[in-house]
């Protein structure tokens, strides 16, 4: 399992996907509480409101005198036959007999609302309240003190109305608006989630990008340093082979600052940063000095060349041909045989071919892809190189010649003469 600095990275997104989702969510709570909760007070001061203009209107047609209520002014009234309805009920100081609204709205036990009317004498206040009608439904009841005409307080009017219609419309709502939360709350962290990668995609590459740099230095540098250290030793136990040893010592330096060379090369043309440095450059002399540089390890390199002149960065294009060389020099062989290499230059062409197996159209297409080598390495080399000629405004074309071996051939543009 991975677990670099990248893999780590990756992780704290995660982490700020959770803490952006999380703080949105509570924002986002916190409104829906807010709206409900506004939504709800609205509702039932809306129910309120239709409730408080009954008992006045019914308190000034009432008259309590010698223990006796008077309720003959009530007759005839519209207030006693329309919702909501009402009873006049007893308490306090009140021995009178209950009076209740000829219409039946909502039933609601009178002992129900006979104990609000107590509290509302009790406290000289209106009383409200949620009470559960004989059906179950719910109710809002508000009740009003009154006195008689000698000043104590004798009684009550209690209206009440049905309140399970704003009952369920406010459940309704209250689903509609968690269902748009969490719609709102899933969109958000998916935006979150997006908005995390994007801000650490550029760390994460750059992380990847250094993992792999180091990764392939370490792998491509083990086996000429396991070289190197055994010529040491053959060196300090044998003094006299040094003549034999000190050019071996010096190829495997030169592989290894090659090795170094391409992978450093690859990283500043991953982060953008390699700049060409463009000059007319004799192609066929540039070519033939890197053949005469590479070490051939028993391989044979036949060169010709026509004198070619092109516009390019001298260092990059002598790398891009080192490689192919290079390639060519390791897997272009049948096995049990020695290495042959034809390289040629001509109309700013540079052609690597070798009499190897060659490779197929799809194995050609995975060799100029990154780490797809099945040979030991890293896989850049190939990779590196066409970036290369890229870079330079060229192509890098990959054939297989009619005696099986692999053909490379880089073609950049034509210089003036």
């Amino acid at each position: 399992m991975t677990t670099g600095a990248a893999a780590r990275l990756r992780g704290l997104r995660w982490l700020l996907t959770g803490l952006f989702t999380a703080l949105n969510a509570a924002g986002v709570l916190l409104v829906a509480w807010l709206l409900l909760d506004l939504d709800e007070q609205k509702g039932q001061q809306a129910l309120d409101a239709d409730l408080r203009r009954v008992p006045p209107l019914v308190v000034r047609q009432l008259e309590f005198t010698d223990g006796k209520l008077d309720t003959r002014g009530l007759f005839g009234d519209s207030i006693t036959v329309e919702c909501p309805q009402f009873a006049v009920l007893p308490a306090g100081n009140g021995q009178f007999e209950p009076y209740q609204s000829g219409v039946s709205c909502v039933d609601v036990d009178l002992a129900v609302l006979s104990q609000l009317a107590a509290d509302a004498v009790r406290a000289r206040a209106p009383q409200s309240a949620y009470v559960r009608a004989l059906d179950g439904k719910l109710v809002r009841v508000y009740a009003q003190p009154f006195t008689s005409a000698n000043g104590p307080y004798v009684g009550a009017v209690v209206a009440h109305a049905d309140a399970q219609l704003e009952k369920d419309r406010r459940d309704r709502r209250v689903l509609l608006v968690a269902l748009g939360c969490v719609i709102l709350i899933g969109a958000l962290g998916g935006t979150g989630h997006v908005l995390s990668g994007l801000a650490i995609k550029p760390a994460a590459m750059a992380l990847d990008q250094h993992e792999e740099m180091l990764n392939g230095i370490a792998h491509d540098l083990k086996r000429p340093v396991t070289g190197l250290r055994a010529l040491a030793d053959t060196a300090m136990r044998n003094p006299g082979s040094m003549g034999k040893v000190l050019p071996r010592i010096m190829r495997l330096s030169k592989r290894m600052g090659g090795i170094v060379g391409t992978q450093l090369m690859h990283a500043k043309f991953e982060a953008g940063v390699q700049q060409l440095a463009i000059q007319s450059v004799q192609l066929d002399q540039l070519v033939s000095a890197v053949v005469e540089d590479i070490p051939a390890d028993g391989a044979r390199i036949i060169f010709t060349a026509v004198p070619t002149r092109v516009d390019a960065d001298p260092d990059m294009i002598g790398r891009a041909v080192e490689n192919l060389i290079g390639n060519a020099i390791q897997h272009g062989h049948l096995p049990d045989t020695d290495p042959v290499v034809h390289v040629s230059v001509g109309n700013g062409r540079v052609v690597v071919a070798d009499e190897g197996p060659g490779l197929d159209p799809v194995a050609a297409q995975r060799a100029l892809q990154r780490f797809t080598s099945s040979g030991g390495s890293t896989g850049l080399g190939l990779y590196l190189v066409q970036r290369i000629v890229h870079a330079h405004g060229g192509t890098l074309g990959i054939y297989r010649s009619e005696t099986g071996g692999a053909i490379f051939e880089i073609a950049l543009p034509i210089g003036p003469r």
